[in-house]
């Protein structure tokens, strides 16, 4: 190499090879996926799942450290006027996988000690949040008492900017007073200064997902429904305090992003773990 060539490309840290790939015009090798950046202040949770209480392990990170919590809670079910895991003549629908509840929470809490908990969780949420982030926060809506139970009292005083309907396919409805269920809620709630990734907001705001089959945790949610929340997030460490099978950590490594999962069943934990060696069997990415 030419002492004049050299003092061209050494301030540029480009080798020879590649200046020679720039003046013959050679094409650029396929772009590799991206790495995954490791958020140093959080390196002891990240990419993990944890056993533990979820209002307990968010008051332990770092305050407006995550950008993007993609998460869906136990809907308390089993506390219901009407018992929708019931057929309407006393027997139990055998295909409701909550009927027992799920393995370490009974889904049976009374209203009102229900909401103050979700309000707590959504609270220790809001504190780990950038002020660029948001909170995917996905319920069901119901029937309760013959009136509708929109989910308004647990929500109410955040920073919910917009609705998106999850519209499922089909299910089943044992009650004469209402029409068939067939959707549940994401509500979008925001930090003041975030935005959507580029040309997300060209989506809408109904989402037809078919439900999941053939995963073992009661209550899954699939992984094209996490994956469209982290992809309309511009970046940043991805957060599920309500990790159950796993799904949300398999939804951020399809986006190369960092994430953290939380999760107080053991017999979820390791569930989520396993699926997520397998996913790693597949997709590798590489972590720097």
């Amino acid at each position: 190499m030419s002492n004049k060539v050299r003092q061209i490309i050494e301030p540029l840290n480009a080798s020879f090879e590649d200046v020679v790939k720039v003046i013959s015009g050679a094409p650029n090798a396929e772009p590799e996926k991206p790495a995954i950046q490791v958020n140093k202040t959080l390196g002891k949770w990240t990419n993990q799942i944890h056993r533990s209480d979820c209002i307990e392990l968010m008051n332990q990170l770092p305050k407006e450290s995550i950008s993007c919590i993609v998460t869906s809670p136990p809907y308390n079910l089993k506390n219901s006027t009407g018992n929708g895991m019931k057929d309407g003549r006393g027997g139990k629908w055998p295909n409701a996988a909550l009927q027992k509840g799920y393995e370490a929470h009974h889904d049976n809490m009374p209203h009102n000690e229900y909401v103050e908990w979700q309000r707590n969780c959504l609270t220790a949420m809001m504190r780990v949040l950038t002020n660029d982030g948001v909170i995917f926060y996905n319920h069901k809506w119901r029937v309760q008492g013959g009136l509708l139970q929109d989910r308004h009292d647990i929500v109410d005083g955040f920073p919910v900017r917009q609705i998106i309907i999850w519209k499922r396919a089909g299910g089943i409805n044992f009650n004469a007073g209402y029409f068939l269920p067939t959707y549940e809620v994401i509500y979008m709630i925001c930090k003041p200064d975030f935005k959507l990734s580029e040309g997300a907001n060209k989506m809408g705001d109904v989402w037809e997902i078919p439900q999941v089959k053939g995963n073992e945790h009661p209550a899954p949610f699939p992984v094209e429904l996490a994956q469209r929340c982290i992809e309309a997030s511009p970046g940043g460490i991805v957060l599920d305090p309500f990790m159950g099978s796993g799904t949300t950590a398999i939804a951020a490594m399809n986006q190369s992003r960092n994430w953290i999962g939380i999760e107080l069943s053991k017999e979820y934990c390791t569930l989520a773990n396993t699926r997520i060696a397998e996913y790693n069997k597949k997709v590798q990415p590489k972590l720097i």
